[in-house]
């Protein structure tokens, strides 16, 4: 059953509280949309598994955030390795 003010948590009926439902509602509503591939840049990447993404366009399988395919420690990550290879270009 979906409700009108919870979508998809509205399945859980009278449990586990109203904040709780709406954050799950807004992050599955996110989740199911379809997202940007890491590769080709286009909106054809959907979620296989918890983790797991891949892009129907070019084929890419790759593993990502457990509701989005960058998670925000995959961006930190890769802001701080970019920092580096540049510091890196600069001293050499």
């Amino acid at each position: 059953m979906v409700s009108a003010k919870l979508g998809s948590a509205g399945r859980w009926g009278a449990r586990y509280g109203t904040r709780t439902k709406k954050m799950v509602a807004v992050i599955e509503h996110e989740q199911n949309k379809p997202q940007a591939c890491i590769r080709c840049e286009r909106p054809t990447a959907k979620r296989v598994a918890a983790g797991v993404w891949n892009c129907s366009k070019c084929g890419l399988k790759w593993a990502g955030g457990a509701y989005f395919p960058r998670s925000v420690v995959a961006a930190e990550i890769l802001a701080k390795a970019k920092s580096l290879t540049e510091k890196e270009k600069v001293v050499a």
